[in-house]
C-alpha cells in the first residue's frame, strides 16, 4: 500500500544530489559492559540483526511513477534485507578517534538508495581504548535531526543491569497518546524548515494578522536588527558550491565550565555555545585569509512556549522559530562577542514572542526560503545566503545511559551541508558534557577539524574574560 509523502519531505528528496546527500546521522560511543569479551562488537551486531518485526518507518522507501501519477509516495519494501542496513566494520590500526571520524566522514558522504528504506546503521570496532561505536544515518525525508537522535536514544536506559533493550528499528507496542505537555517537550528544535514550510503552505484565514507582522519583521531585517529574516549575511568560503565528500569532527566540552561563564556574565549556556562558535570561526577564517569585514550570521532554531492559537498546533507543533544571530566575528574581544550574542538572542526571542505561533512559523519560512530553494536549483547562486552557518543546540539525557549494560560515553550529531551552506555546527548535551558535531564539505571547508581546537581556545578566553577558572 502506498502512502503519499508530505510536501516538506518531498522537498528534501528533490533537493538531493550526489553533492548534497540529504540524510542526518548520529555517532554513539559505548564502553563495553564489565566482563565483556573481545567479541562484544560481534555480539552487538548479531543482536541488531536478530529482530522479529521492524517498525514501518524502517521498512518503507520513496517511489514515484506512472502508477502514482508522478507523485512521491512511501511503499513498503517487499524485498527488505536487514543485512543491507545493519553493517559491521573495523577500524585500521592504531584505532584512534581520528580513524573513527575518517570512516564516519566517508559513510556520511554516501547517498542512500531510494529503492531501499532510507537508513543504515554501522557497528564499528577497533578503537584502541576498547570502546564500540555506532554510526546511524537516516534520510531527512523520514525524520529531522533531533528525531533521529531521539530514535537512537530510545534504546538507552539509566539501568546498567538491564539486558532486554531492542535496537531502534524494532517494532514497539503502541504508546498511550501523549498529552500536550509531553508533546511540547518532544518537539524538535531542528524541525524549523519542515514545520515552517508545512504551516506556511497551509495558511488560511487564521493568518489575518500576518501583514502587520510581516512588515515589522522585514523592517527589523532591513535595519540589520535581530529578526526571523536577514539581509546582511556576508559571502564567505562557507557559502559556496559544495562537493559530496564530507568531513566530520567531534569533541566534548564541559557544561559546568560553560555554566560558570554564563553565571558570571548573565548569559545562557546557549549564548556561550554561540560565542565559542563565533570566536572559533573567526580564528579559522583568519587562518584561511578569508574573514569578511561584516560579522557572520548564524541561524539558530529556538523554542518558545506555545500560546493559544486555535488549531495551529493540532499536529503537535508549537511556537518554534529561527533567530538570525550575528556571531561577532568582526570583533576580537570575546567578552564583547558574548554580550552581543546574548543581546541578539534576547531581542530575537522577544521579537518572536510578540507573534502568534502561526506567524512565527511563517516568518521562519520567509527567512529560510532562499536556503530551501538553492539546493533544489542545484546551487545556481540565484539567492544570496540569508545566513552563513546553522548552529543548533539539542538537549540530551542528563544522566548516564546504557544499552544492554554498555555505557554510553559520547553522542555526536551529524547534519546536512548543502550548496550555499558548506558547514554546520550541531551540539548535543549529555550529562555534564556538550558534544559538538561539525559536519562540512571536505573541499569547501578545508581542515575543518582545526575548529575544534579553536573552540577550546575560545572557551578558555571566555573564562578569562568572565573571571572564572576552568
Amino acid at each position: 500500500m502506498a502512502t503519499p509523502i508530505d510536501p516538506s519531505s518531498v522537498a528534501f528528496l528533490l533537493a538531493e544530489s550526489r553533492s548534497t546527500p540529504m540524510h542526518v546521522g548520529g555517532l554513539h560511543l559505548y564502553k563495553k559492559p564489565e566482563g565483556a569479551g573481545r567479541d562484544y562488537a560481534q555480539q552487538m551486531y548479531e543482536q541488531f540483526r536478530s529482530v522479529d518485526e521492524l517498525a514501518s518507518l524502517f521498512t518503507r522507501h520513496p517511489s514515484r511513477g506512472l502508477t502514482t501519477a508522478g507523485q512521491w509516495v512511501w511503499r513498503q519494501d517487499e524485498n527488505f534485507d536487514l543485512d543491507h542496513h545493519v553493517r559491521h566494520s573495523a577500524l585500521p590500526k592504531p584505532g584512534r578517534i581520528r580513524e573513527l571520524l575518517d570512516l564516519v566522514s566517508r559513510l556520511h558522504g554516501t547517498r542512500l538508495a531510494y529503492e531501499r528504506p532510507l537508513w543504515e546503521s554501522h557497528v564499528i570496532e577497533g578503537l584502541k581504548d576498547g570502546r564500540v561505536a555506532l554510526y546511524t544515518k537516516m534520510h531527512h525525508a523520514n525524520v529531522d535531526g533531533v528525531s533521529a537522535m531521539r530514535l537512537l536514544q530510545k534504546v538507552l536506559d539509566a539501568d546498567p543491569d538491564r539486558r532486554d533493550m531492542p535496537p531502534p528499528w524494532a517494532k514497539r507496542p503502541p504508546r498511550a497518546r501523549l498529552n500536550k505537555a509531553q508533546s511540547t517537550a518532544e518537539n524538535s528544535l531542528q524541525n524549523v524548515p519542515i514545520s515552517a514550510l508545512r504551516q506556511a503552505l497551509s495558511m488560511s484565514a487564521d493568518a489575518a494578522g500576518m501583514p502587520a507582522a510581516l512588515v515589522k519583521t522585514l523592517r527589523r531585517g532591513a535595519r540589520n536588527e535581530t529578526s526571523a529574516v536577514n539581509f546582511y549575511a556576508p559571502r564567505t568560503i562557507l557559502n559556496r558550491q559544495i562537493t559530496g565528500a564530507r568531513r566530520f569532527a567531534a569533541e566534548d566540552f564541559s557544561i559546568p565550565r560553560m555554566r560558570a561563564i554564563g553565571k558570571a556574565t548573565g548569559a545562557t549556556i546557549n549564548d556561550v555555545v554561540l560565542a565559542m562558535s563565533g570566536g572559533a570561526l573567526r580564528t579559522y577564517l583568519l587562518e584561511q585569509d578569508a574573514l569578511p569585514d561584516a560579522s557572520l550570521v548564524a541561524m539558530c532554531p529556538v523554542s518558545l512556549h506555545a500560546r493559544s492559537s486555535g488549531d495551529v498546533d493540532k499536529d503537535g507543533g508549537n511556537a518554534v522559530g529561527a533567530v538570525m544571530v550575528r556571531l561577532g566575528t568582526d570583533v576580537a574581544d570575546p567578552a564583547v562577542r558574548l554580550q552581543q550574542i546574548h543581546t541578539n538572542m534576547r531581542d530575537g526571542k522577544q521579537a518572536l514572542s510578540e507573534m502568534t505561533p502561526l506567524q512565527i512559523l511563517a516568518m521562519s519560512a520567509v527567512g529560510m526560503a532562499p536556503t530551501l530553494i538553492n539546493p533544489m536549483l542545484r546551487g545556481q547562486g540565484l539567492f544570496r545566503p540569508p545566513f552563513n552557518v546553522i548552529i543548533s543546540n539539542v538537549p540530551g539525557p542528563r544522566t548516564r545511559q546504557y544499552f544492554n549494560g554498555a555505557e554510553l560515553t559520547g553522542m555526536y550529531p551529524l547534519s546536512i551541508p548543502f550548496h550555499g551552506q558548506g558547514m554546520n555546527i550541531t551540539c548535543a548535551s549529555y550529562g555534564d558534557q556538550m558534544g559538538f558535531g561539525l559536519t562540512g564539505c571536505r573541499r569547501t571547508v578545508p581542515h575543518l577539524q582545526r575548529i575544534l581546537t579553536h573552540l577550546e581556545s575560545e572557551l578558555r578566553a571566555l573564562e578569562r574574560a568572565a573571571g572564572v577558572s576552568g
